[in-house]
C-alpha cells in the first residue's frame, strides 16, 4: 500500500506542467442534460460528449472522489480497494468494477464496461492515454500544481463537473470548501495558534531506513495548512507537481518547536513509521517536538491528494488534534 502513496506524486515530479483545463461558456445543468458538450481538457484536446457523462470511468482516485462528491457513481475505478483504505471521506455508493491499478488500468476491463466518458490524469503515461481514447472520450485534468495547489483542485472539480452535468453541485462543494476553511481559521485562533508552525509529513521504510516526505507550501496539505492560518515549518522547496520533498530522521532535526503531523492508516501497516520504527530511535526521541508531545497523527481515511471531501475532512481532523 505504501507504493500506492508514492506511485502518482513521485512520477508527476517528473512531468512537466500542462496547460490548466479549460471549458467552454457553460450553459446551466438543466440545458445540458439536453445539449451536447464540448470541453477543453488540460492537454488542449477537444472532448465533445453527447450530453453529460453518466457512465464515467475514474483511473485516480482524487477524480473518483471528485466524482463521488459531485453525485456521478463511478463505473469503474482504479484499485477499488486502495480507494476504499485511503479516502473514507468520501466513500463509494455503489460497486464499481475495479479497472486494475492507477498507473496501469485495464484497457479490456474498461471497454467491456462501455463507458460515455473516462477521466484520468497528467500522471497517466501518454501511451495508456492514447489507447484510452480509442475506447470512449478521454478528459484529462492535470494532476496537481505547486503554485496552486488548491486552485488547481477545484479547477478540476469545474471540469469535471462540466463534463457531468453537474456544475450547481460543484458550485455548492466550492461553498461548503470554504465555509470548512473559515470556521477551521477561527478555531484555530482562538486557541492562539494563529501563526503557529506546523510540519506535516509522511514517511516510509526502506531496507530498515525511514525515509521522510515533507509536504511544502507548494503541497495540497501545505496550502490548506497556510488557508489555517498556519505556518509551513518545511523549508526545502518540493517538486514542481505535488510539492513535495525529501529527506531523512537527520534531517528533522532543524524544524525544533513545531506541531509535526501525519496521517497514518492501520490498513496500511507500513504507514505509519512515525509511530513504529521510529519510536525507540535516538533522534526522533530527542526532538523538541517529539519531547513536548506535540506530534499528531490524524484521523485514517484521509486521503492528501483528493478533493474538496478529503480536504474538509483533513482540516476538521487537524483542527480537533491541535486543539484538544
Amino acid at each position: 500500500m505504501r507504493r500506492l502513496l508514492l506511485t502518482a506524486p513521485l512520477a508527476a515530479a517528473a512531468l512537466l506542467l500542462t496547460a490548466c483545463g479549460t471549458t467552454e461558456p457553460a450553459a446551466d445543468d438543466a440545458k445540458a442534460s439536453t445539449e451536447a458538450i464540448t470541453l477543453t481538457d488540460a492537454t488542449g484536446a477537444k472532448v465533445e460528449l453527447d450530453g453529460p457523462a453518466t457512465k464515467v470511468v475514474g483511473t485516480e482516485w482524487n477524480v473518483v472522489e471528485s466524482l463521488v462528491s459531485l453525485g456521478v457513481d463511478p463505473v469503474g475505478v482504479a484499485d477499488v480497494k486502495g480507494y476504499k483504505t485511503w479516502d473514507t471521506a468520501v466513500p463509494l455508493k455503489n460497486d464499481p468494477k475495479d479497472i486494475g491499478t492507477r498507473g496501469e488500468p485495464s484497457m479490456d476491463t474498461i471497454a467491456s464496461l462501455k463507458p460515455d466518458l473516462i477521466v484520468t490524469t497528467s500522471d497517466l503515461q501518454p501511451g495508456a492515454v492514447k489507447q484510452l481514447r480509442e475506447v470512449a472520450p478521454v478528459l484529462q485534468v492535470t494532476s496537481a500544481d505547486a503554485a496552486d495547489p488548491i486552485g488547481r483542485m477545484l479547477e478540476n472539480v469545474d471540469l469535471i463537473a462540466r463534463a457531468t452535468g453537474t456544475t450547481e453541485r460543484a458550485a455548492t462543494l466550492k461553498k461548503d470548501f470554504e465555509a470548512k476553511l473559515a470556521e477551521g481559521r477561527k478555531a484555530l485562533a482562538d486557541a492562539g495558534l494563529d501563526g503557529a508552525e506546523i510540519a506535516f509529513a509522511d514517511g516510509y521504510v526502506t531496507s530498515n531506513q525511514v525515509s521522510v516526505r515533507p509536504y511544502t507550501s507548494g503541497s495540497l496539505i501545505g496550502a490548506v495548512n497556510e488557508r489555517l492560518g498556519l505556518k509551513n515549518a518545511w523549508k526545502m522547496k518540493g517538486d514542481e507537481a505535488y510539492g513535495l520533498a525529501s529527506t531523512d530522521v537527520e534531517g528533522l532535526t532543524g524544524l525544533g518547536k513545531v506541531h509535526f503531523v501525519y496521517i497514518g492508516n492501520d490498513d496500511d501497516p507500513s504507514s505509519d513509521p512515525f509511530g513504529k520504527e521510529l519510536a525507540k530511535n535516538s533522534v526522533w526521541t530527542s526532538l523538541p517536538f517529539v519531547k513536548s508531545g506535540d506530534v499528531h497523527r490524524l484521523s485514517d481515511g484521509v486521503w492528501m491528494f483528493g478533493g474538496t471531501g478529503s480536504m474538509e475532512a483533513y482540516a476538521e481532523s487537524l483542527v480537533a488534534a491541535l486543539t484538544k
